[in-house]
């Protein structure tokens, strides 16, 4: 081997070396926590990081940065909560900015909330700036049956005791909303919400509607009031309309049901008629029978026909219409 190609060989060795050694252990991070007032260890620390697959300026950066704010913590609390899937940087902010607004937050709960999924330094924000929720337009209808609707403003303030395991905005929006339309549906008239908004608020906040949530309701405000349209008088519209129809459905059954009822007596009449008919038609046979047995005289029969004819003549001198018909 000729010493140029020793040469190049230590040369490669030498970077490799020091990728490794760079790779292992960051100096230059090291050196900056250092500085800053950070101490630790190069093997048990920075070293194990890696070898625990730990990226150490995301462990060491925060450190430094909780450090120069005051805030007391521990590289091993701090690496267990990245491994456990946190998001340390955003932890250390929270603490940092809870510590300037007099806010107790621990690191144990800082950690818990963040690993629950909701947003730490968010939650410590709109606990020093409290947020307005606006609520989506809630009707209801007033005693009156007068549809009113109102949307409402609701400024909140995060509660750092409740946000694990506290229900969320959304929450918050259906409770004002069922106590918006509890107290509207409770007004005798509509023009009493109207003239005393403030009434829905005042009746709304005293429900203790933040009870279980991540949030503390500072005020509810009505942000708008309308008037929508009279359901009361529709509704008695429908029912009358409703109504009308049962009746013309009922009537129509007592018309149909007369019909039949009709055609049935008019059958009647006909078959009466047509016994009536076959009745006469068995005079003649009787008569002929009686004249047969001696039961009926001809000075009878002719006293019968002159009674007949008398009848006839009464009926056409009554009825002289019928006279002229025939």
């Amino acid at each position: 081997m000729t010493a140029t190609a020793l040469v190049v060989l230590i040369v490669i060795g030498i970077i490799i070396f020091l990728s490794l050694f760079t790779y292992f252990i960051p100096v230059g991070l090291w050196i900056t926590a250092y500085f800053s007032g950070v101490r630790v260890k190069i093997l048990k620390d920075l070293v194990g990081m890696r070898l625990r697959k730990v990226p150490p300026h995301l462990i060491i950066r925060p450190m430094i940065t909780a450090t120069k704010a005051g805030i007391v913590a521990n590289v091993n609390n701090m690496e267990a909560h990245y491994l456990a899937g946190g998001n340390v940087d955003r932890v250390v902010n929270a603490l940092i900015s809870a510590d300037k607004a007099n806010i107790a937050l621990t690191f144990e709960r800082a950690t818990a909330i963040d690993l629950a999924g909701r947003d730490v330094l968010e939650a410590v924000k709109v606990s020093v700036n409290p947020k307005v929720i606006e609520t989506p337009l809630i009707s209801a209808i007033a005693k009156d049956g007068i549809q009113v609707k109102a949307t409402a403003r609701v400024t909140v303030r995060a509660n750092i005791d409740r946000l694990v395991g506290g229900a969320g905005e959304e929450t918050i929006i259906a409770r004002v909303g069922e106590g918006i339309v509890t107290t509207i549906g409770s007004a005798v008239v509509h023009k009493d919400v109207l003239e005393n908004p403030d009434k829905i608020s005042k009746t709304v906040l005293a429900k203790g509607l933040d009870a279980g949530t991540a949030f503390e309701i500072l005020s509810i405000d009505i942000a708008d009031v309308d008037v929508g349209e009279n359901i009361g008088a529709k509704l008695q519209t429908d029912q009358a309309e409703a109504d009308k129809k049962i009746a013309q459905a009922k009537a129509e059954e007592r018309r149909a049901m007369a019909v039949a009822k009709e055609q049935e007596m008019k059958a009647s009449v006909v078959e009466m008629q047509a016994r009536v008919v076959e009745a006469e038609a068995e005079v003649p046979k009787a008569m002929a029978q009686a004249f047969r047995e001696g039961n009926l005289g001809i000075m009878d029969y002719y006293n019968m026909k002159n009674i007949m004819a008398d009848t006839k003549m009464r009926d056409a001198i009554s009825d002289p219409e019928d006279k002229l018909k025939k």
